[in-house]
């Protein structure tokens, strides 16, 4: 990992720290908006034909039906951990519902904001290199308690043509019903248009390589009518450590985001008394029985060390970095929290590893990258709802707030919309 102070940072310097690495989408959309075209037009044949071409798996059918939880094969230890995590997400998620919100403005004026689910919701779930059932809950619980009246998930098929059976029973878990067998650009495409097999949604939710978000993009504008989540790039962490952090906990915490892959972005901020030297020798130990290491090493090459003589400088850098996860392994964490403005999510000293969050402390994973943590938040169950305002007048009401509308209705011209108000005042003034 490269080293640099931050009171040697030219400001040029700074600036280029804060860089992600450059995704080149003008390629990338070149590439995915045949893949787009076809399944519009082809609907599921497109689909199998890309799958047998990118995934060298030859499909009957896209969707598959998902089996009652009792029924699935799987280790008891691993669905017990699965149900563990299912709890938490949940208990931490449902506190997130909102109430009905009713105000009265003025007397006889009631204003009311209500929610009201999307109701239908697709859930992207990477395959590739890595099987992520944990995703699935992190998308399908907020989408179930939110009364999605219809979630489609879509994840790739393994080598024989099926689903994993942790991804399955994670999706028992939640209630859904039926998977679609596909990934990449292919599966996002046929969630925004709908084909044959695969309903129309209105919403597309998940994490997914570069060609999964260009399609994401792409569709949200276009005549497919579909929202997203947000954009995304690599995964990132950010830690931040001084004379307090172990140095083996924040080398394994490192690692455990390199691993993810050669372009996951891994930053390091010290403060004076942090030992580099045992954190060295810890990547190396950890790094040598890393099954990922290869993917890891490469990521590391790609991320640096920004030492730090004060506090105020690591929480300059890292408001202006806005990384998707970030660590404070520092005593005076829960102090600290307050002044961080820009992180997707935060993990507080040297006993909460990102892992849990990633997995089963009960937030959710599903975060923004690439900076964009400075205007977006993760998926949580807003993810999943619409708020709709409601209003109703009493005669008193109209007869209150009636003149302000007309008035301001008249400044732009818009006498129909003055209309709309004066007849019915005139009708009340008749009537008294």
């Amino acid at each position: 990992m490269k080293k640099y102070s931050f009171s040697s940072l030219s400001k040029e310097k700074f600036a280029e720290l804060l860089k992600r690495p450059v995704i080149d989408y003008a390629t990338i959309f070149s590439t995915v908006q045949p893949i787009i075209d076809a399944v519009r037009t082809d609907g599921d044949n497109a689909v199998k034909k890309f799958t047998l071409q990118f995934d060298n798996v030859s499909l009957q059918s896209l969707m598959v039906n998902v089996r009652p939880v009792e029924q699935i094969e799987l280790d008891p230890t691993i669905k017990s951990a699965f149900e563990t995590a299912y709890r938490n997400i949940s208990t931490f998620h449902k506190a997130q519902l909102p109430n009905a919100l009713t105000v009265e403005t003025m007397p006889g004026v009631v204003c009311q904001r209500l929610p009201r689910p999307i109701e239908r919701v697709g859930l992207y779930i990477p395959g590739g290199s890595a099987v992520l059932p944990s995703s699935v809950l992190m998308l399908g619980v907020p989408a179930q308690l939110a009364g999605c009246r219809q979630i489609i998930l879509a994840t790739p098929p393994n080598s024989a043509g099926k689903v994993s059976p942790e991804v399955e029973f994670a999706a028992a878990l939640c209630g859904i019903d039926k998977i679609f067998l596909a990934g990449g650009a292919q599966a996002v495409a046929a969630m925004a248009y709908g084909t044959e097999s695969v309903p129309k949604v209105d919403k597309i939710l998940g994490p997914g390589n570069q060609y999964v978000t260009a399609a994401k993009m792409m569709l949200q504008n276009s005549d497919a009518m579909i929202a997203i989540d947000m954009p995304a790039g690599p995964s990132e962490v950010l830690v931040v450590a001084n004379e307090t952090a172990i140095p083996g906990y924040v080398a394994a915490d490192l690692l455990s985001q390199a691993e993810h892959g050669p372009d996951s972005q891994v930053v390091l901020v010290t403060l004076p008394g942090f030992n580099l030297t045992e954190l060295e020798d810890a990547l190396t130990e950890q790094m040598a029985s890393l099954p990922r290491s290869e993917i890891a090493q490469k990521a590391l090459e790609n991320s640096f060390i920004l030492e730090c003589e004060h506090i105020s400088e690591a929480i300059n850098f890292l408001n202006n970095y806005a990384p998707e996860h970030l660590i404070l392994a520092v005593s005076d964490s829960q102090d600290i929290v307050s002044q961080v403005r820009n992180a997707g999510s935060v993990f507080l000293g040297n006993w909460t590893p990102e892992s849990v969050g990633d997995y089963a402390s009960g937030t959710n994973h599903t975060l923004p990258t690439y900076g964009f943590a400075r205007m977006y938040s993760g998926v949580s169950v807003d993810s999943f709802l619409r708020q709709m305002t409601v209003q109703q007048l009493t005669p008193d009401g109209l007869s209150l707030l009636g003149p302000a509308v007309e008035i301001m209705a008249r400044s732009e011209s818009l006498e129909a919309h003055a209309r709309a108000v004066t007849i019915r005042l005139n009708d009340l003034q008749t009537n008294e």
